[in-house]
């Protein structure tokens, strides 16, 4: 028990340090931030949607030198071939032999960071390049398989105001990243320092805070944090009440969703909910945690239908929506041991 108390206020400090490190360069953006690292720390990919400007491209440069991490930035365009991200076969002469051999040249997903910006400007041909590196940490090329380094990380950015010229990531791209994050607009506040900062001469790089050793093993605590089993009922449920087909989801799931989350859902907010307690200094996940990554994770898992779109319903509303539906009296179900009415109905209309 000692030991488990030691290593949360580790990844505790830890986590301190990075966010202290990184609002040397990074105005505001705290959600964010948090939900990069919650990510980080699960071993989760991101996905960065926001309007130019909003320096999402700096945030993850500055987050992969702070973890003195390798970093690669690969800049998606309609001519990138997959070959130019995971490397190809050449063939070398040796000069002493004459005897001519293929050698394999990595590309630059060979990293332990890859910034894969503008990620929906480059043909579905092209993206599926990163599907096997994402899922299993390697790519195939000429028939042989070349692992990549640990950890490793995609953060894509995506501008969700052009559509000219850019590709709609395919579902099973999407289903890869574990966040779907939403970079906002800056206060008044928070833009007037930005502007300080960046019109100034000096400014502060951040500071080396873990090596890829450290991040493994703080990787590995995360993965043994507890949660009980209503806790992580309480994720399948939220998944499963996405899912229109399903017997007992709410009305408005039927009439605005053409389809739902799958799995990967539910363990992207059980492993989200053990890295943002250990985070905040808990070494147990509660149904605050489930809540407050849901939205990450489910956001880009909804496909709405014609009816919300033509209401203006998104994705996220339809999360509110069912956090709002689904009851979660945290004292209740801890005391008792058990989930309400509405987790136990799986045949009510």
């Amino acid at each position: 028990m000692q030991d488990d108390v030691q290593a949360v206020q580790q990844l505790n400090a830890a986590f301190q340090r990075i966010t202290s490190e990184l609002s040397k360069v990074i105005v505001g953006q705290q959600q964010v931030i948090e939900e990069l690292l919650i990510a980080l720390f699960a071993r989760g990919h991101c996905l960065l949607v926001g309007v130019p400007g909003l320096a999402k491209t700096l945030m993850i440069r500055s987050l992969a030198s702070t973890l003195s991490l390798k970093f690669n930035r690969i800049q998606f365009t309609p001519d990138l071939m997959p070959s130019d991200i995971t490397g190809t076969d050449v063939i070398q002469e040796d000069k002493r032999t004459g005897q001519r051999e293929l050698r394999f040249l990595p590309g630059p997903v060979f990293a332990n960071v890859i910034l894969a910006d503008e990620i929906n400007r480059t043909p579905p041909k092209t993206q599926a390049a990163l599907l096997e590196a994402m899922q299993e940490h390697q790519v195939t090329v000429g028939g042989q398989r070349h692992s990549l380094s640990e950890p490793f990380f995609v953060l894509a950015t995506q501008n969700p105001i052009e559509h000219e010229g850019t590709y709609p990531l395919p579902e099973a791209q999407l289903d890869r990243f574990m966040f779907h994050v939403q970079v906002g607009y800056p206060s008044e506040d928070e833009e007037l320092e930005i502007v300080r900062r960046t019109t100034a001469e000096d400014q502060q790089p951040a500071a080396v805070t873990l090596d890829a050793e450290q991040i493994l093993e703080l990787t590995r605590i995360v993965r043994r944090v507890p949660i009980a089993d209503h806790t992580a009922r309480y994720a399948l449920q939220l998944a499963r009440m996405t899912r229109a087909n399903q017997p007992g989801v709410p009305d408005f799931v039927r009439d605005y969703v053409m389809w739902g989350a799958g799995p990967r859902a539910s363990q992207y907010m059980v492993l989200g909910s053990k890295a943002r307690a250990v985070l905040q200094g808990r070494y147990y996940a509660s149904l605050e945690d489930i809540r407050a990554v849901a939205a990450p994770v489910l956001r880009h898992r909804i496909k709405t239908n014609f009816n919300a779109d033509a209401e203006g319903i998104s994705s996220d509303d339809i999360v509110r929506r069912l956090l709002d539906t689904i009851p979660a009296d945290s004292e209740r179900n801890e005391n008792r041991g058990r989930l309400p009415q509405v987790f136990r109905t799986t045949d009510a209309g």
